[in-house]
């Protein structure tokens, strides 16, 4: 429980700054509650563009308040642990992109949200774990594909799509923690839950799974599902969320493995502190933001388009 002083002066700090919080469905519970929006990282970055607020305090990893400087330049974008960082966004660097790009000439390259402005700015069309099979599925069958550079959501969308994609080698160490042995026991344990499980899994994982999806489609699952019950195969932070909304349901984390120590750094306290100092500023070069922003807006477009077909 948060002390109410602390609260009464976090929306004191709001006010003074005009500032929204943003907090990603992975964060601490607390860190939810005081949120203004609770999302996934793409989500986010769109909600705070389209608000009226001068300053974005983005309570996620350091790509994610990347993405949101990027769509809002115009506004101030804070991070108030800049440590909280994404391992899989550090496993591929622009250079190693640079010498994949030379070694497959003519392939487009369809970068996962979860990577560095720099390596957004060297890629044809982003995707989110929601949207990487209608990116991908919107190029051209005689076009190659690089997907990068989660190895395990690129063989998950190859194989629905029955289509070979060059996949480079990273992956979320906090979803490769959870183990097939951990869904067979929670299900000995559960036998009447749903399993459902995020696409940046192993494949080992996915194939023991009822359904696969990203955050918010786990969500959406869970809500309109007429189970009760559910193991959850993703980030353990999102088990607040799901609970919330879903009152008289059950979630069981697959693993308690699965929390990403990264995405906990972020307190209520140093959210104030953030506030109150207006640290630490997150901004992108200018070149850089501009080619990144033309590879999002493509992936914009084609979901926009995929979604007026429906």
């Amino acid at each position: 429980m948060i002390d109410i002083t602390l609260l009464n002066y976090l929306d004191e700090l709001k006010r003074k700054r005009n500032a929204v919080i943003l907090a990603h469905n992975y964060q601490r519970p607390e860190v939810q509650d005081v949120g203004d929006f609770v999302g996934d990282s793409l989500d986010l970055s769109r909600r705070a563009a389209e608000t009226d607020a001068d300053v974005i305090v983005f309570c996620g990893v350091h790509f994610m308040a990347e993405t949101a400087a990027i769509l809002s330049p115009q506004k101030t974008v804070l991070m108030p642990d800049v440590n909280a960082g994404c391992p899989m966004a550090n496993m591929l660097t622009v250079r190693e992109l640079r010498e994949m790009k030379k070694a497959h000439p003519g392939a487009l390259v369809a970068t996962y949200v979860n990577s560095s402005a720099a390596v957004k700015a060297e890629s044809d069309m982003c995707c989110t774990s929601a949207n990487a099979m209608r990116i991908v599925d919107s190029i051209p069958r005689d076009k190659e594909v690089m997907f990068i550079p989660d190895r395990w959501l690129g063989d998950y969308v190859s194989k629905q799509l029955k289509r070979p994609l060059i996949l480079a080698k990273g992956y979320c160490p906090t979803h490769q923690r959870i183990l097939p042995e951990h869904i067979e026991r929670s299900r000995k344990e559960h036998p009447r839950a749903k399993v459902i499980v995020h696409p940046e899994c192993t494949a080992e994982v996915i194939a023991l799974a009822d359904a696969v999806g990203s955050t918010s489609q786990i969500l959406k699952y869970c809500r309109e599902s007429t189970a009760s019950e559910f193991i959850i195969g993703t980030e353990v932070g999102i088990l607040h969320r799901l609970a919330k909304e879903n009152p008289g349901k059950n979630f069981y984390a697959a693993s308690p493995l699965s929390d990403c120590p990264n995405m906990k750094l972020t307190t209520v306290e140093k959210i104030i502190w953030s506030l109150e100092d207006m640290e630490t500023r997150i901004t992108v070069e200018p070149e850089i933001a501009a080619k990144a922003r033309l590879a999002i807006e493509r992936m914009l477009k084609v979901s926009a388009q995929t979604a007026a077909k429906k």
